[in-house]
């Protein structure tokens, strides 16, 4: 029985998964606080809290596939530091997939780029990404399995879109000359996923793929469009150097690109169910 374990069951593994387990497969991973346990059992998965070391041990005995979306920290990717010896002795598995992100070319004023472009990430979050996806990349070296490296585009879907920051009242158009980036629905996250985890890939090796849809954009659009589908007014336009921001947020605003989604298309078959927010966020717009 093909069997996904999950460090981090979040929002886009939580996707993959149900998908995956409508599909016969059995789904376990890790979560963070009794309550997300409780809520994902009643959805038929098998969370663990990330620190019951038996548990997430004993449930890697069986895991046939591999998928990493926990972030990195300052003492590097939490999983390899907690169970980098699990995994390596993981008997059934036959595929690791690690969840990124396109930070990880830093800023490109614009630009194109694609998974040949060189990463830019020189300090900071974006660096400890890099790092992490080189330390599994050399694990998944050392086991003779392959890897798919996926670089996520601003992830969106049902409770986590524009629609529902302009509902809260707390969308801010920050306007920042020249600033463009991808997104990705959900949705096409998973499908993605699931089309990489059904290729079959014998032997080792690394590929990476970006993840973004067909049509990058600046953020304020985003929000302006999102506000005319539901009628509700325009969040006021704030100047980048007016506008109050967490370093977080700030360096969100520090990179500028455009990037290529071909390779999913051409390798893996991936036919985008939401090309552009366009079609995503009119999606969301008829789910309330």
């Amino acid at each position: 029985m093909s069997n996904l374990f999950a460090f981090g069951l979040g929002y886009s593994a939580i996707e993959i998964g149900a998908i995956l387990k409508a599909g016969g497969w059995r789904v376990s991973g890790t979560v963070r606080s009794t309550a997300k346990a409780a809520e994902l059992e009643k959805e038929g998965m098998s969370p663990i809290l990330f620190d019951e070391r038996g548990a997430v041990e004993n449930a890697l005995q069986t895991a046939t596939h591999l998928l990493v979306s926990t972030p990195p920290g300052d003492k590097g990717d939490p999983a390899l530091s907690n169970y980098l010896a699990a995994v390596r002795g993981a008997p059934a598995l036959s595929w690791i997939g690690y969840l990124s992100t396109i930070g990880v070319y830093g800023d490109h004023h614009g630009d194109w780029v694609d998974e040949e472009t060189p990463t830019a990430a020189p300090r900071g979050r974006k660096s400890a990404r890099v790092l992490a996806e080189q330390a599994w990349e050399a694990l998944a070296k050392e086991r003779g399995l392959p890897i798919d490296i996926f670089r996520l585009a601003g992830i969106y879907g049902p409770g986590r879109s524009p629609l529902d920051r302009i509902r809260a009242g707390d969308a801010r158009r920050i306007v920042k000359h020249g600033q463009v980036f991808n997104r990705i629905h959900v949705e096409d996250i998973a499908q993605t996923i699931i089309a990489a985890i059904r290729r079959e890939r014998r032997g080792g090796g690394s590929r990476i793929y970006n993840v973004g849809d067909d049509e990058p954009a600046p953020p304020q659009d985003v929000l302006l469009y999102a506000a005319e589908l539901i009628g509700a007014p325009p969040p006021p336009e704030i100047p980048f150097d007016e506008a109050e921001l967490s370093p977080m947020a700030r360096s969100f605003y520090e990179n500028s690109k455009r990037v290529h989604n071909t390779k999913i298309k051409r390798e893996l078959g991936v036919v985008l169910r939401y090309p552009t927010y366009r079609e995503g966020l009119q999606a969301l717009a008829q789910r309330i």
